[in-house]
């Protein structure tokens, strides 16, 4: 999601103000998970939504099953308070109201019969209620209630930071994925529901229509509600992997021939991403996106779009490619807790300017690396190696880095491939995506990962110990220094980092027309410079450093 960028419309129907405030526990997406929790096997979610816009309302119905690692006489869930539970079942069997507590967006539910390994149970919550509005979709969680231009309902969810527990009972953290989702979402008709995964059918009843929607491994804040009165554009993407790829793209019918444009960027992008990472993660379901009152989310194969249709001077849809991106780096690659959210963000930042190298070669590759640069600011390290929750992740006034996990995570990981050279580093970045250098479709499936198994990848792929690069860029905030100082005929070059910690970056320093590559083994070293000789340090902008020339541009 492109969080730190652009600032956003409210488009929601007014009211929201005098609804319940979300407790701390709802708010902060990325609780730790208890033992509880740790031990759950979810294997499936079915879920029915009603959802009304007039009265800005949903009735649910979730039919959870779980399995489980560990006997367990109870199974804790995370649910708003602010949607009413009207009932809990355990296998059929309704249970009493004392059975379940639920005071703080916790929803505890005691099982009439232990759950133990190789036993599984279905738990059936309903529930209604307005659910918590967006008042700045998606930097803020929750429902879009808005209106297409022509006053037909128009709405959209956006969970990212306050989590699924907003509209349905799930484990609000990283870890939490059903293994299947079903979504039977029912709205008035003529209106569309487009969903996650593969589309099983719709009916219609009394004015209403059920619209139902599959998914596998869908991430938690990527299942996604998106109700419009749509058209739908479609088509098939013939992959290099030999597997054929269905496309949709869910569009309002007075935007028809911006749809048709954007659409027509669909194509390259797969051949982009399939080229360069390897196969679209979720090829037998589709490649899908919707337009949204919302600027947009990494809704698993059905990313939320709501940009109108702008691109930028570099001749592509930006916010598009940005959240099409996150199909690899944030649904089939998911970070194992909030602290390693740089993996989703910095990795997708870091596409936008190597496509704008395989679109049109290196001058916009750099041009985009410079604006990403010019906006790292370098307050907290990327990576703490502590448990967080979003929030402490993405605000700055609670420590986070920010928004850091994306520009400056693109240009470190710019450094790394110009440290360790193409081969390994796209190796590394397979691997972590895939769990295997040689992905095709059937062979991998969804999977975590952390900031620990990058650095071993990449050490594997590249055959050296990596860990001062990692220290230096991940878990210190400061860049790293470069003092360059001309004694004589040398110029004497020092790496110093934050802590103090060991830096052996080669330099490569242009002197007059040739280049020299000093290895700063000890990160010390020096190179002859001639009287009147000119020099460049870093002529191919290889690296990333402290360069006081950005914090005073940020200063203006």
């Amino acid at each position: 999601m492109q969080r730190f960028a652009i600032a956003a419309v409210c488009t929601v129907l007014a009211g929201c103000a005098s609804q319940p405030a979300l407790t701390d526990y709802t708010v902060n997406s990325g609780v730790q998970r208890g033992p509880g929790q740790d031990a759950l096997l979810f294997d499936h979610a079915d879920l029915s939504l009603r959802i009304d816009p007039d009265s800005r309302s949903l009735a649910g119905d979730a039919l959870l099953t779980f399995g489980t690692r560990a006997a367990l006489d109870h199974i804790d869930l995370d649910l708003d308070r602010n949607l009413p539970i009207d009932a809990i079942a355990v296998d059929g069997r309704p249970l009493a109201a004392s059975a379940w507590r639920n005071p703080d967006g916790k929803l505890t539910i005691d099982l009439p019969q232990s759950l133990t390994p190789g036993r599984h149970t279905t738990i059936r919550v309903t529930y209604h209620g307005e659910p918590h509005v967006a008042k700045r979709a998606p930097w803020d969680g929750g429902f879009v209630w808005a209106r297409t231009p022509d006053g037909r309902p128009w709405v959209a969810s956006a969970v990212e930071g306050e989590g699924c527990d907003l509209f349905w009972p799930c484990i609000d953290h990283p870890m939490g994925k059903p293994a299947v989702v079903d979504e039977h979402i029912t709205v008035p008709a003529p209106l569309v529901a487009a969903g996650n995964g593969v589309a099983l059918g719709m009916t219609e009843a009394n004015g209403w229509r059920t619209w139902h929607w599959r998914a596998k491994h869908p991430s938690t804040y990527g299942i996604a509600i998106n109700v419009g009165p749509y058209e739908v554009l479609s088509g098939e993407y013939r992959s290099r992997y030999g597997n054929v790829i269905p496309l949709r793209l869910w569009y309002l019918p007075q935007n028809k021939a911006q749809a048709q444009d954007l659409f027509s960027e669909f194509p390259q992008m797969l051949d982009f991403f399939e080229s360069t990472i390897g196969p679209y993660p979720f090829g037998d379901e589709k490649m899908g996106v919707v337009e949204t009152p919302h600027k947009g989310m990494e809704h698993q194969t059905i990313n939320a779009y709501g940009n109108k249709y702008a691109k930028t001077a570099y001749g592509y849809d930006d916010l598009l490619q940005h959240e099409f991106a996150h199909e690899w780096f944030g649904n089939q690659l998911t970070n194992a807790d909030w602290d390693d959210m740089w993996l989703h963000e910095g990795l997708a930042s870091y596409m936008q300017p190597l496509y704008m190298q395989y679109l049109h070669g290196d001058q916009e590759y750099f041009a985009a690396l410079m604006q990403q640069r010019s906006s790292i600011r370098n307050k907290a390290p990327l990576v703490s190696g502590k448990h967080k929750r979003e929030e402490d992740v993405y605000d700055t006034k609670r420590g986070g880095p920010g928004g850091d996990i994306y520009t400056k995570g693109s240009l470190v990981l710019h450094t790394l491939r110009g440290l360790i050279g193409d081969t390994a580093f796209f190796r590394a970045v397979r691997e972590l995506v895939y769990g295997t250098p040689d992905p095709r479709p059937g062979n991998f499936a969804p999977r975590y990962a952390t900031t620990p198994d990058f650095i071993r990848l990449a050490e594997r792929a590249s055959g050296r110990d990596l860990g001062w690069f990692f220290q230096a860029y991940m878990y210190q905030a400061a860049l790293p220094e470069l003092s360059a100082v001309r004694r004589g005929d040398t110029l004497d070059l020092t790496w110093t980092t934050a802590g103090r910690t060991p830096f052996p970056m080669p330099l490569d320093v242009r002197v007059g027309e040739r280049i020299v590559t000093v290895p700063m083994t000890d990160g010390r070293g020096s190179v002859a410079l001639p009287a009147g000789a000119t020099c460049t340090l870093d002529p191919h902008s290889k690296i990333l450093r402290r360069e006081e020339r950005f914090e005073a541009f940020q200063r203006r």
